[in-house]
């Protein structure tokens, strides 16, 4: 429940969507723009709907790169450091997968480690925002929150980051 805490008290930047395609601004006007979670959820929730076929799409391919950035951070089995965006949005689905495998060695898709690692690549998407050191103290939470959670919470968790991942990627 704690993941789910963390990752919910991020900011989305959804609304943004909406407030940059508004009318156009003079010069002289400030724009004020009140983001409420009603609102956030309200706004995934439309662009879910509207775009559910390639959200559904996306999703697997999101929770592959999540665990193969965070994987390959760690066990550096490929010489290239990888931006998740160009993970998700560049890289061929299969050899992405390929890579996932071969980084994942002796580990399943559904192991701890491969949970994990799909939990902190994902995390660190939702953090990339922050700055380099508020950053890195709030993977130290998200890290002792993960130790603490249950196989099947750490798969919700991941479940519901991905997903929410993802609708920043239809944007």
């Amino acid at each position: 429940m704690l993941l789910s805490f963390i990752f919910y008290a991020q900011p989305s930047h959804a609304w943004w969507l909406s407030a940059a395609h508004s009318a156009p601004l003079t010069t002289n006007e400030e724009v004020i723009v009140e983001s409420t979670p009603e609102s956030n959820k309200a706004h995934n929730d439309w662009l879910t709907s509207r775009f559910s076929e390639q959200h559904q799409q996306l999703i697997p391919v999101v929770a592959v790169a999540d665990m193969f950035f965070s994987c390959n951070n760690t066990r550096k089995t490929d010489e290239s450091d990888y931006e998740l965006s160009f993970l998700i949005n560049k890289m061929d689905r299969n050899t992405l997968a390929e890579k996932l495998i071969t980084c994942l060695g002796e580990d399943t898709m559904q192991s701890d480690e491969a949970i994990n690692f799909g939990l902190f690549g994902c995390f660190h998407a939702q953090l990339a925002h922050l700055p380099k050191k508020d950053r890195e103290e709030k993977m130290v939470l998200v890290q002792q929150a993960v130790k603490s959670l249950s196989h099947s919470e750490r798969q919700k968790s991941f479940s519901q980051c991905v997903t929410e991942q993802s609708i920043h990627y239809l944007k």
